[in-house]
């Protein structure tokens, strides 16, 4: 049976076709006892219901005027956006304001978290989990400044203990490599490669045991003519200098503004046909094709053909993010991390206070929004006029019915999608609206399907694949960490969660990096479901149909985590003039009044502990404002 046709809720499927939207569920659901966002699957991350209230804002240009609406309610301080620059935000407000602080958190989503959300699914019994966003913290030791790592310390988060739960060899013991696809529409033919030697950014697997083979064995099993795999050889192979004529700070300077992939073809000399095998190598990580990083943005990556530059070394987050194992990472992701500012705020929504408690509770939704309580989070709730008067705060929400709610704050915490902002303060001056609308999100698809077994993936050799030219660049079998009371899989005939990563990029277009977000997200929310479905079953069904694989029996469950509004804009040397960059972001993050604006967003980087930081920013910037 189509999973695209169900959702499933608390063991209980809930029919589409009858026309209920996984929200419709939830909303028409007890709240009481039944409603659970983390147990649905098919179409999450921006879901619908999230977001068709801000595209009236932003596409349709109405209006929610507030001054004929009474005011509902009044607090201490309204935090916009549930995600964890929100949740930081809240916390960070406690500390400095006291405890019994009114704090209101306002999110568009059915649930907590941002792109921080748990996926749970329940095969036979046993409770696996994923991480529909968020993956992992990145680098904690190296990378987090006093402020995100005190933080996470009072959440209970033993960075030390949270790595030794992750078993490092337990895919290199099983003698599993990563392994390349070929398909045929771009290569001639469908063909699995195994024993990739290559390095990965943000690796989870030691470099010493990776299980790859040589360069050359690994290359020569390529579908490429003989050419092309003795030019990809020697680029891999052989340290050589392709700009001998220019200076260090002259190569650096045209690294720059060159791409990788017209570096590789007219300095290196790969043809073009060749140079699609590292196409997609850079979407996981900076969400777009090598067509549109640099070649100096490469090294970053560890891409070949850079090592004979004479190049300074790689220093700070870009040589932590390659060299610091990837290990340090929650059975749902950075869900956990949101779940435990949740928890320490609001108790009564789940027992336990240590890290180990946390991974199987089950929260109380219905305790999130408690009248009594000093903190409350109301969900399914878009924000969509913010206005500052002479001694407080109006703002607007639409609720699911799409009612709108005045309310009234002393302070006003932005953590939402920046490029919003300019929509729901309409106020700001025009260059700070500009500021902010240069923040275009990029786009990307978390893929989760719980297989019925591994066995493909054992008979392959394999734990991970690279296909370069097919929707989904990345396909992984999960994490294998293990705490006191949940395990991953350890037998390849039990079930296991695919992670798959789909960044819907447009290669060799000549398009600029928002450009190509723009049309992503357009790209995303027009593909049904269905569709989603079905490209993800013929893939997986072409990569592992001859190890036995059956898509129609195999595939057990299928969450689409789509983010049409993803990785938070990061400058790109193609595109960006790094002496603006900083002016931007420094004005497009001013405050307004008693409005401060926090999230990842406002500092151009999409990592946890960047969300964590803008928070306390945004609440620090209260003691300076008049």
């Amino acid at each position: 049976m189509s999973i695209s046709r169900r959702d499933f809720l608390n063991g209980i499927s809930i029919s589409i076709a009858a026309g209920l939207t996984p929200l419709d569920v939830l909303n028409a659901a007890p709240i009481k006892n039944n409603y659970y966002p983390p147990e649905l699957t098919g179409l999450r991350g921006n879901h619908p219901g999230s977001f068709e209230n801000a595209h009236k804002l932003g596409r349709e240009n109405m209006k929610f005027p507030l001054e004929n609406s009474p005011v509902e309610e009044k607090y201490d301080a309204i935090i916009v956006g549930g995600g964890i620059s929100g949740l930081s935000s809240a916390y960070f407000y406690q500390k400095k304001f006291g405890k019994n602080a009114k704090i209101l958190i306002l999110d568009n989503h059915d649930d907590f978290g941002g792109h921080a959300k748990r996926n749970e699914f329940h095969i036979d019994g046993k409770l696996i989990l994923a991480y529909g966003g968020t993956e992992s913290l990145q680098s904690p030791k190296t990378n987090y400044s006093k402020i995100a790592v005190d933080l996470l310390k009072e959440l209970s988060v033993d960075i030390d203990y949270l790595g030794s739960k992750f078993r490092q060899n337990f895919y290199p013991d099983l003698g599993l490599s990563r392994a390349v696809f070929f398909n045929k529409e771009d290569f001639g033919v469908d063909k699995m490669v195994a024993g990739d030697p290559g390095r990965a950014v943000a690796d989870d697997i030691d470099p010493k045991r990776i299980n790859g083979r040589s360069v050359k064995d690994f290359i020569n099993d390529f579908p490429l003519s003989k050419e092309d795999k003795i030019s990809l050889i020697n680029l891999h192979e052989k340290k050589i200098d392709y700009l001998p004529e220019k200076t260090v700070q002259e190569k650096i300077k045209y690294l720059e503004k060159i791409s990788y992939k017209e570096f590789l073809t007219k300095h290196a000399k790969i043809s073009k046909h060749a140079a699609n095998y590292f196409q997609a190598r850079s979407n996981d990580f900076f969400a777009i094709g090598v067509d549109s990083i640099s070649a100096l943005e490469a090294r970053c990556l560890d891409l070949p053909g850079l090592d004979g530059m004479n190049l300074p070394p790689l220093t700070g987050e870009a040589y932590n993010d390659l060299n610091d194992p990837y290990i340090y990472h929650f059975p749902d992701g950075n869900a956990s991390i949101a779940r435990l500012l949740v928890r320490k705020m609001i108790p009564q929504v789940a027992k336990g206070n240590t890290m180990d408690d946390l991974i199987l509770a089950k929260f109380d939704y219905a305790k999130l929004d408690l009248k009594n309580s000093p903190v409350r989070i109301r969900l399914n709730s878009t924000v969509v006029n913010v206005k500052q008067n002479a001694k407080f705060v109006d703002l607007g929400y639409l609720d699911k019915e799409g009612k709108l709610h005045r309310l009234q704050t002393k302070h006003c915490v932005m953590a939402c999608y920046n490029m919003m902002i300019p929509y729901i303060i309409p106020d700001l001056p025009n260059e700070q609206k500009l500021a902010l609308s240069k923040n275009v999100k990029a786009a990307l698809v978390y893929t989760k399907v719980i297989l019925r077994n591994w066995h493909a993936f054992k008979q392959l050799g394999v734990h991970e694949i690279y296909a370069p030219k097919m929707k989904y660049s990345r396909i992984k079998i999960d994490y294998p960490v293990e705490f006191k009371n949940y395990t991953h899989s350890k037998n390849p005939s039990d079930p296991i969660c695919l992670h798959m990563v789909y960044v819907p990029t447009m290669p060799d277009s000549g398009l600029d990096a928002r450009s190509q977000a723009r049309l992503a997200r357009a790209k995303l929310l027009t593909t049904p479901f269905a569709e989603m479905e079905n490209d993800i079953r013929q893939q997986l069904q072409r990569m592992l149909g001859n190890q036995g694989f059956n898509h129609k029996k195999d595939i057990l469950a299928l969450t689409v985590n789509r983010w049409s509004h993803g990785y938070s804009y990061a400058a790109k040397d193609l595109f960006d003039d790094k002496n603006e960059n900083q002016k931007i972001i420094q004005l497009a993050a001013k405050p307004f009044g008693n409005i401060t604006i926090a999230n990842a967003d406002s500092a151009w980087s999409p990592y946890t502990h960047v969300a964590i930081d803008m928070a306390h920013r945004a609440v620090q910037e209260f003691a300076t404002l008049v």
